[in-house]
């Protein structure tokens, strides 16, 4: 194809190579036409900015609320539920309406009521990790017994809570709760009274161990917990008071090193309570839930949280309850407080018997086969009468007696006797 032909057909010219009213001479290529020509190019006036539709938009209009749409949005503002445009309306509005600004201060500190604030202290477990870390890098060269650690734990938190204690919070008003003979039982006393209280009863522990007993030359013919504080607060010129700390402490401590340097086999050691004995194990779970419990007892008294123990320190403390319901099951049954065993359900020591599950929700959970008609029956599924189920804590403070027997259980299926005997001898574990 040659040249004036691609012109041709490019420029849509007639047969005989010419554009239609071009001009253009015969035997000349045609013309390539230009493009078409820009306004700008074009030499014309540059239309009006405001008719070329590029004009910035207007700046919007903002609503306009009247008094008392404001005054209806100041529960939101205070709970900082408005919009943009609502929360800068009510905002300039307090600045000239008096009432309104008095509503919003007042809306704005109960709002600040119902938000706990946020705690300053630092995170309890922040201790734990960091001396486990350590702990890893460097085992400790004369370890803590495994069945002290509770104990340890639950008295170094308590020590921690009181270290800022003033004197009012020292003499803080606490009540001591307990069950005795199925009735509920307080005894008041302050916060230096309850470590006094603790320091005495630690003390059948320390005695155990060889340390001087805190009574001194205060004796009493039944070293019961609660003869042994009552011996201690008579003695006494005074009411305790801060001072009572730091032989707690000390004493504490004493426990602690003298279980860590002779070792796991004193494990076994008797540790008397009046009408009856605990192996030094046991003893110092038995301690450190007692502990625990009282700690929550000061925390409400000062207004303060207080966290239950760890899940594997709080399983212990289940464990032990619920190993010493047996007994108390029987004591409970030889006073009449309880419902008379079924002889014909009667086992030889060992054997598999009448048994209640008792199932424990939460943190530090499990499950136990409590026997319902001898200590020395063995728990056996195939013998299950009844099944009760508790949230961990709460089974803790039922054994504490800080919870009615009534009140406690979660769930409850099967022998309602059986169910009401070991809710009631959990309560029986309680003390002063």
């Amino acid at each position: 194809m040659n040249g004036p032909d691609r012109f041709e057909a490019y420029d849509g010219a007639d047969g005989d190579g010419h554009e239609e009213g071009d001009g253009q001479q015969p035997g000349r290529p045609p013309r390539i036409p230009t493009p078409r020509a820009s306004v700008e190019d074009s030499g014309l006036p540059l239309p009006a900015l405001e008719e070329s539709g590029d004009a910035p938009a207007p700046p919007p209009v903002r609503p306009v609320f009247e008094h008392p749409v404001l005054k209806a949005l100041l529960g939101a503002w205070a709970l900082a539920a408005c919009s943009a445009e609502e929360a800068t309306a009510v905002e300039e509005h307090l600045g000239e309406c008096g009432a309104c600004a008095d509503e919003a201060r007042r809306l704005r500190e109960a709002v600040g009521l119902l938000q706990r604030p946020d705690s300053l202290d630092l995170d309890p477990g922040l201790c734990t990790r960091v001396l486990g870390a350590c702990l890893e890098r460097r085992p400790p060269r004369i370890p803590v017994p495994d069945w002290a650690a509770a104990y340890d734990a639950e008295t170094a938190r308590l020590d921690a809570l009181l270290q800022d204690f003033g004197d009012a919070e020292w003499h803080a008003p606490v009540r001591l709760r307990w069950f005795r003979a199925d009735e509920a039982t307080s005894r008041r006393t302050t916060v230096a009274g309850v470590i006094a209280h603790l320091l005495s009863v630690d003390g059948l522990v320390a005695v155990a161990l060889g340390l001087d007993d805190p009574l001194g030359d205060v004796t009493s013919r039944r070293p019961t917990p609660a003869a042994r504080t009552e011996a201690y607060w008579s003695a006494s010129h005074f009411p305790p008071t801060r001072a009572v700390r730091a032989p707690w402490r000390e004493q504490s401590h004493g426990i602690v090193r003298t279980a860590s340097f002779t070792g796991s086999g004193v494990g076994g050691l008797p540790v008397p309570y009046g009408d009856f004995e605990l192996p030094l194990r046991d003893a110092m779970l038995d301690r450190a839930f007692e502990c625990w419990v009282h700690a929550e007892d000061i925390a409400d008294a000062v207004d303060y949280p207080y966290d239950p123990p760890s899940p594997r320190h709080l399983h212990r403390m289940i464990d032990l309850a619920a190993r010493m319901l047996p007994n108390v099951l029987a004591h409970r049954r030889r006073n009449g407080l309880a419902a008379p065993a079924h002889h014909r359900h009667l086992v030889t020591a060992g054997e598999p018997g009448r048994s209640l599950r008792l199932e424990i929700e939460g943190s530090g959970g499990g499950e136990w086969l409590i026997p319902l008609d001898s200590p020395a029956a063995k728990g056996s599924a195939d013998h299950e009468v009844a099944h009760v189920a508790l949230d961990g804590v709460e089974f803790c403070r039922l054994a504490a007696g800080h919870v009615p027997p009534q009140e406690a259980a979660a769930g409850q299926v099967g022998d309602k006797d059986a169910i009401r005997d070991v809710l009631f001898a959990a309560a029986s574990l309680s003390r002063m």
